[in-house]
């Protein structure tokens, strides 16, 4: 697949993240409302990611962020690739599995 195809379909995949780290934000506000919702980070360490929150919107924008260093080379680096992919994999099954129990 040529980079810029596969740089095309890395931005459908963080638009769609984008869209329902929204949704799942307002749905996280709602149970600290309701005094659940008691955690400090959505994710650990192990997974890859840099930033630490409660929330969804900051892991889409770290991946947001690592796309756009990423496309500054003339090569795409096949392990920040790899990474970025395994990260953006992980944030969509886990938007996914919170969409679908709440």
């Amino acid at each position: 697949m040529p980079q810029t195809k596969v740089i095309e379909q890395l931005k459908e995949n963080l638009q769609i993240a984008y869209r329902q780290a929204i949704d799942a934000d307002a749905k996280l506000d709602e149970l600290k409302k309701a005094g659940h919702g008691k955690f400090t980070h959505i994710f650990t360490a192990e997974q890859g990611f840099v930033v630490s929150s409660n929330r969804f919107l900051p892991y889409v924008q770290e991946l947001v962020d690592d796309l756009t260093k990423l496309q500054q080379h003339t090569r795409l680096d096949p392990v920040a690739l790899e990474t970025l992919v395994r990260q953006l994999a992980t944030l969509l099954q886990t938007l996914h599995a919170f969409k679908k129990q709440s």
